[in-house]
C-alpha cells in the first residue's frame, strides 16, 4: 500500500467511534517536511435504508477538532509516517469538491447542487438520494418551467454544491436558512464551505 492507503487504514478505526468516515488522505511535499491531508465526513452507513430524504447536518468545528486530535494522536502512536516530520491538515470536504460516491451526495440532502449526468448538466435541489436513483428539483427559469427530474446513479457523473448567499424560500431575511448556508457555507465551515482545524507539526 502507498503511504496514504496505510494512513487511511491506520484512521478509519480510530474515526469509527467519533461517527466519521475518512474521505480521503493526501500526501505531499513541503519543503523539508510533508503535508498530510486528511479529509473527514459523517459516517451515514446506520442511516435505515429508506430514509432517502432527511438531511445530514454538516460537521463542525468542534467535530473536526476532535477528529484532528484523534488523527494526531495515532499518527503519532504507529510508525506509518516513520521518521520524517510532517504537517498535519484534518478538515472537512469544501463545497466545490466533486461529489461521486452515492453516500457523498446523499449527505447533501436540501442543498442546491450541479449535477453532470448522461443527460446534461442541471442545478436544483437535492430532494432524495435512493439505493439507485436521485431526486432533483430544478427551479423554473424565463424559459423553462420548473421540473422534477430522476436520475439513475449510475448516470450521474459528478455533483458540485452551490454557494447559496440566501434560499429563495426562507422565511425571514434575517435568519439563516434551513441547510445553514446563509452566507454561503456550511454551518461550522470557513469561507470555502471547508470547516478545517489548524495545521500541527509533527
Amino acid at each position: 500500500m502507498s503511504t496514504a492507503q496505510e494512513i487511511r487504514a491506520t484512521l478509519e478505526p480510530v474515526l469509527a467511534p467519533l461517527g466519521l468516515v475518512v474521505e480521503d488522505v493526501s500526501v505531499s511535499p513541503a519543503g523539508k517536511r510533508r503535508l498530510v491531508r486528511v479529509l473527514v465526513d459523517s459516517d451515514i452507513s446506520g442511516l435505515d435504508v429508506a430514509d432517502t430524504t432527511s438531511q445530514v447536518p454538516p460537521l463542525s468545528l468542534d467535530a473536526v477538532a476532535d477528529a484532528t486530535r484523534a488523527v494526531s494522536d495515532e499518527l503519532d502512536a504507529s510508525d506509518v509516517m516513520g521518521q520524517s516530520p510532517y504537517v498535519l491538515e484534518v478538515s472537512s470536504p469544501g463545497v466545490g469538491r466533486p461529489l461521486a460516491s452515492r453516500d457523498q451526495l446523499r449527505r447533501q440532502v436540501g442543498r442546491l447542487v450541479e449535477i453532470v449526468h448522461q443527460g446534461g448538466t442541471d442545478t436544483g435541489r437535492l430532494t432524495e438520494v435512493g439505493s439507485d436513483t436521485l431526486d432533483l428539483h430544478v427551479p423554473a427559469t424565463k424559459k423553462t418551467p420548473a421540473r422534477h427530474l430522476t436520475l439513475d446513479l449510475d448516470g450521474v457523473q459528478r455533483g458540485t454544491v452551490q454557494v447559496e448567499f440566501k434560499r429563495a424560500d426562507a422565511a425571514d431575511t434575517d435568519d439563516d436558512t434551513r441547510d445553514g448556508t446563509r452566507d454561503g457555507t456550511r454551518d461550522g465551515a470557513d469561507a470555502f464551505g471547508e470547516a478545517a482545524a489548524p495545521e500541527g507539526d509533527h
